[in-house]
């Protein structure tokens, strides 16, 4: 799973954000699931951060966010993200020279059912 966030900065603040981003990455890479975390500025546009992790799966992700030092560093951080989709999952990437084509995770009902929800059954 990648989870992508992304940040409006005003450029006076971006060296104290990205000391709150790295001790948010900090939290998230002690916790069980997490694979990898990257911090990263537009070079176009300096106000523009990203923050992304990856995750073995959803629930790793989602454990790791009721953890309390990742409460206190990096919820409070996501909390100033932009409001868009922020979790993906991995459906493909190249790690070098090799491409590693992913799977979907996703239930088949997952178009037509949502959490909470039991599936209608016939019979």
């Amino acid at each position: 799973m990648l989870v992508i966030s992304r940040f409006d900065v005003p450029e006076t603040d971006g060296d104290g954000f990205l000391e709150r981003a790295r001790a948010a990455l900090g939290a998230f890479a002690a916790r069980p699931g997490f694979v990898r975390g990257r911090i990263g500025r537009s070079a176009d546009v300096p106000t523009a951060w990203a923050l992304t992790t990856e995750w073995e799966s959803v629930g790793s992700f989602r454990r790791a966010l009721s953890d309390f030092d990742v409460k206190v560093h990096a919820s409070t951080l996501l909390a100033e993200s932009s409001d868009e989709p922020s979790a993906f999952e991995l459906m493909g990437s190249w790690d070098g020279p090799v491409e590693t084509a992913g799977r979907t995770d996703r239930a088949v009902d997952a178009d037509t059912t949502r959490v909470g929800e039991r599936p209608v059954t016939r019979g």
